[in-house]
């Protein structure tokens, strides 16, 4: 029988990041924290998800901001990502961030699912956990034990899997900013337009004064966001190209270990990754060329 309505629960409704944080504590491993609830509340009531309480994270203030400082942006964990999309900073200094967001479900959705949310749910088609790869941003965890920060790599492990402990909540993501001569690009596949992504790839190329590039970064979803070092290195030293560009995007591809499932299989999610990764380092190249111009 499938069921549409949730096992039973205890409800709590924190209003300080300390009360929750003393709620994980005591309630163990049996409590889930409910964010914006898009994911969360449909495995409820599929029942595919059974928490014996849930803590509501949705009254404290003090885990919903979005400001600069010392050049970095700090997300609080509860800030909508419609916040993300239509903020003018975020915009302006980090464009990658802002064109990924407008991928993410519809408008609806992106006005109740939260930054961390969806980093904390890790979906492997998800498209802010890839962009914050991408962008190399660190993870703020907090518990009644302490603090720790940690990146992309260290903070997602595996499909709707990351490192956090049954008393910890992932309080703040910090965005640093982008070098100069900075170029980006996001592109992703889906069967319709607010799906989830069937492959998508971020991507950040940074040029010395001479036009050869200095830094790389492509980001893709895969099981867990990943980052194919070996194809960004070939990148470094040389001029943008086309053949260069097929070239390393060949090479990204193959490192990827993509899922197969009813919507498409690996040779094709690989294929598709191998196509978008060119795409995104062309645009990317292009965007900082014409910011070195100016």
């Amino acid at each position: 029988m499938l069921h549409m309505k949730p096992a039973v629960f205890e409800y709590y409704d924190p209003t300080t990041l300390s009360e929750a944080l003393n709620l994980l504590a005591q309630l163990g491993g049996t409590a889930r924290p409910l964010a914006g609830g898009q994911s969360l509340v449909p495995m409820m009531n599929l029942r595919l998800a059974r928490p014996s309480q849930l803590i509501d994270l949705n009254r404290i203030a003090e885990l919903s901001y979005l400001r600069v400082e010392n050049g970095e942006l700090r997300v609080g964990a509860m800030t909508r990502q419609r916040e993300i999309e239509r903020s003018a900073t975020v915009a302006e200094r980090w464009p990658l961030l802002r064109e990924a967001t407008g991928y993410i479900g519809h408008v609806q959705i992106r006005n109740r699912g939260t930054v961390g949310g969806s980093l904390a749910h890790a979906y492997p088609s998800a498209e802010l956990p890839v962009v914050m790869c991408a962008l190399g941003a660190v993870f703020v965890l907090r518990s009644q034990r302490g603090e720790r920060s940690l990146n992309a790599k260290e903070f997602f492990v595996g499909p709707m899997t990351t490192v956090l402990e049954p008393d910890e909540l992932l309080i703040e993501v910090r965005v640093p900013p982008l070098p100069p001569r900075t170029g980006w690009a996001f592109q992703e596949i889906s069967r319709r337009f607010g799906d989830f992504a069937l492959m998508a790839v971020g991507g950040l190329l940074t040029l010395d004064e001479t036009g050869v590039i200095q830094q790389a970064r492509l980001a893709f979803t895969d099981s867990t966001p990943m980052r194919p070092e070996s194809a960004e290195k070939r990148l470094l030293g040389r001029r943008p190209g086309s053949d260069l560009f097929y070239e390393v995007a060949g090479v990204a591809a193959r490192d990827l270990n993509p899922d197969a499932d009813i919507h498409a299989s690996a040779e094709y999610r690989r294929e598709v990754a191998r196509v978008l990764a060119r795409r995104v380092l062309a645009q990317a190249a292009e965007r900082a060329q014409a910011s070195s111009e100016a």
